[in-house]
């Protein structure tokens, strides 16, 4: 059973930075699409942040040159460095993952999801 387990969010003043991480499980995810998406209150959930298993990553208009995607060495755990945090980046922020190469920006197309960390930024 694949697991996904968000870690990293909490209360910050805008301008902050977080990182948040998305640690999997088992140790079989180099050859998988991961992303990051996020739901704000009253929305629906958004894609954020992409990585294919090739290395390519891509981003949402809304955060691109904020936020950057990656993994880690061991291919285990997902990453998201957020910086320059705003008020409207306050969401839960999950962690996703697909068992295919290519990476994709729906929602629908992910099979597995964590539990979601939350972000709060105050003004």
């Amino acid at each position: 059973q694949v697991q996904l387990v968000e870690s990293g969010g909490g209360l910050v003043q805008a301008g902050d930075s977080l990182r948040l991480s998305c640690a999997t499980s088992p140790r079989t995810f180099s050859r998988v699409a991961m992303a990051w998406f996020r739901q704000g209150p009253g929305k629906e959930r958004e894609f954020v942040a992409g990585d294919g298993w090739a290395g390519a990553t891509y981003y949402a208009d809304p955060v691109k040159g904020r936020f950057t995607i990656s993994r880690g060495n061991a291919n285990d755990t997902l990453y998201l460095q957020m910086t320059s945090l705003q008020p409207e980046d306050t969401a839960v922020y999950y962690c996703a993952a697909r068992p295919s190469p290519y990476g994709s920006r729906r929602a629908s197309e992910y099979v597995y999801w964590g539990q979601g960390t939350q972000v709060t930024v105050s003004s």
